[in-house]
């Protein structure tokens, strides 16, 4: 008999739920209430756990969100809005994103409050896109979609949270989160029955786990067309307000926390494949290459295209500077990915903590009213982003993923120079 988590994972990966629209209000009429079961002092709690874990969180957040991407309704979805299809474009929504979610933190949730106005934005501008899309044959932004996105908000952080460094410093604090997530998916549109945030704390990391497998591991694996340009887009708009973003760093790290076959990073990480691939093996030598379909679930949704067969040599893993896709990475990447693993690690100390949140705070404050980056790249107007104001459009047709992949020139000198202090 299926666990309540695998049940609800069932329904949710339904033809049903993806039919489902977000709202069925018109948009004039949509009210925001909040649940019968709100409890303040808990929502608050939960809160307070982001706050103290800021950094790490909106980390987790960022490459939940690369993540997403690879859905491919959603992506679909994303691209006919022509609201992120370029890099001004996408440092736009992807900002006002980040401001937004920051916002439902900071704020309490009462009527009225910055918190309450910017989730009703969000809520309206979902059902907006989902009935222009739905008039274009597009389909709609469904429970399932809305579902799928909260993953990305949540699902690394909670899975893997020893790779962000984040720590519980009050008891339940987890839980307090778990709720938290549950009232802001309530808040968002998101139906009960298709909320993955579940009563407890340990059901929601049962059902991330499960939407892990069946979703993000094989939808990571094998990416719809226009994923390498929406993350992309995204990733070098967002650089101007966080210059420390590497774009192939990223998205590297980003199956590495999907558990994509052949992404590793540790040395623990290095040894257990070898082992997975020896199994798969079943005695036949070593250089005989395994299907990475072999180490993964078929996708539980449609839309993804069809590949030719992505073999995995025992060899190619004996160290983790020749695995076969790490080995590809730039310096710069390289470096990037191992500051980031450094301040992973400080960032479990007090005083680590402690500085990297008053930074982030420093940045947020930067990114609201000072993005200087940005402001020599687009200009300063158009660099200043009003969360409640609509996300601008533009013709940019996106780049196919064979167009990103080809013909990628080598990392010049200085730029591995400069990344050492930039």
């Amino acid at each position: 008999m299926p666990s309540s988590a695998e049940a609800f994972v069932d329904a949710l990966l339904t033809q049903e739920a993806l039919d489902q629209p977000s709202d069925k209000v018109k948009p004039e009429e949509l009210v925001l209430e909040l649940p019968k079961w709100f409890d303040e002092e808990k929502f608050n709690k939960g809160r307070r756990f982001y706050l103290d874990n800021c950094f790490a969180m909106s980390s987790s957040m960022l490459l939940g969100l690369v993540a997403v991407f690879s859905i491919p309704s959603i992506l679909r979805i994303l691209v006919g809005t022509r609201r992120s299809n370029s890099v001004y474009t996408a440092y736009r929504r992807y900002l006002s994103t980040l401001l937004h979610t920051i916002s439902w933190f900071e704020n309490e949730l009462k009527p009225g409050s910055i918190s309450w106005k910017s989730l009703y934005a969000v809520r309206s501008r979902h059902l907006r896109a989902g009935l222009a899309s739905k008039i274009k044959g597009m389909g709609v932004v469904s429970q399932r979609d809305l579902a799928l996105t909260q993953f990305g908000f949540i699902g690394f952080s909670m899975l893997k949270p020893d790779k962000f460094g984040i720590r519980q410093l009050h008891e339940d604090d987890w839980e307090a989160y778990n709720y938290t997530w549950k009232v802001l998916g309530y808040m968002i549109g998101i139906e009960d029955r298709y909320n993955i945030v579940r009563d407890t704390f340990d059901e929601t990391v049962e059902v991330c786990k499960l939407l892990q497998e069946r979703v993000y591991t094989p939808c990571l694996e094998n990416v719809p067309e226009y994923f390498e340009h929406a993350a992309r887009v995204m990733l070098e708009g967002l650089w101007t307000i966080n210059p420390t973003i590497e774009t192939d760093g990223l998205l590297y790290w980003c199956r590495v926390l999907a558990d994509v076959p052949g992404y590793i990073y540790t040395e623990a990480e290095r040894i257990e494949f070898q082992r997975k691939i020896k199994e798969k093996l079943k005695g036949k030598s070593l250089d005989t290459g395994v299907d990475s379909m072999e180490f993964m679930c078929k996708p539980a949704i449609d839309g993804l295209p069809t590949i030719p067969p992505r073999l995995l040599y025992y060899k190619d893993f004996n160290t983790i500077e020749t695995s076969p896709y790490y080995k590809h990475l730039t310096f710069k990447a390289k470096y990037k990915m191992y500051m980031y693993n450094l301040y992973s690690t400080l960032y479990t100390s007090y005083l680590g903590r402690l500085y990297i949140n008053l930074n982030f705070w420093f940045s947020v404050f930067l990114m609201r009213y000072f993005p200087y980056l940005a402001f020599f790249k687009f200009g300063i107007k158009n660099s200043l982003v009003n969360i409640f104001e609509e996300d601008p459009t533009d013709e940019t047709k996106p780049v196919t993923n064979a167009e990103y992949l080809k013909n990628r020139k080598p990392e010049p000198w200085y730029s591995a120079a400069l990344s050492l202090i930039w």
